[in-house]
């Protein structure tokens, strides 16, 4: 018999603005512009949150987290993470890996990735060595290329304990 294995993939994507800060994976990136959202808009927390619940079957973050919510407001993405991370403990979910995207020209996403990995491995009790970040560019081609924002693509791998 198979192992209870699912696969899920998550996207998100965050417009460059002023005024705000730069956090991505629960790192504050030192950059001219910050990311504009509900939250604190961290594109990279929000994509893997995304990529978990599609693998358990528990929702998506618009559902969980809905920025109509102002309790949402300004918050911590890592403090979503969490509140996902618990949501899948109590189903008896238990994560294999996350494999990370980050497009952007800027800023580079190496210099601060150990960190990032660093901050979710805490949060989802795995090893960092379960948990890739890469970053990539697009050759200054669309909005990514442009430095309008951020893009991320994410996939999870979880298995169901019986």
């Amino acid at each position: 018999m198979l192992p209870n294995l699912r696969v899920g993939s998550g996207f998100d994507v965050h417009a460059f603005c002023s005024g705000r800060k730069c956090i991505i994976g629960g790192v504050e990136i030192p950059h001219d512009k910050g990311l504009a959202g509900h939250s604190d808009a961290d594109v990279l927390i929000h994509s893997i949150i995304d990529s978990l619940l599609g693998a358990s079957g528990l929702g998506d973050i618009g559902r969980l987290f809905p920025d109509t919510d102002d309790s949402f407001k300004n918050i911590s993405s890592m403090i979503l993470l969490e509140k996902t991370a618990e949501n899948l403990f109590s189903e008896k979910w238990r994560i294999i890996n996350i494999d990370n995207v980050i497009v952007c020209q800027e800023p580079r996403i190496s210099l601060y990735s150990d960190k990032m990995k660093k901050n979710i491995s805490e949060i989802l009790k795995i090893s960092t060595d379960l948990v890739s970040i890469k970053g990539k560019t697009t050759e200054r081609l669309g909005f990514t290329g442009r430095d309008e924002g951020i893009a991320v693509f994410s996939t999870a791998l979880l298995f169901r304990e019986d």
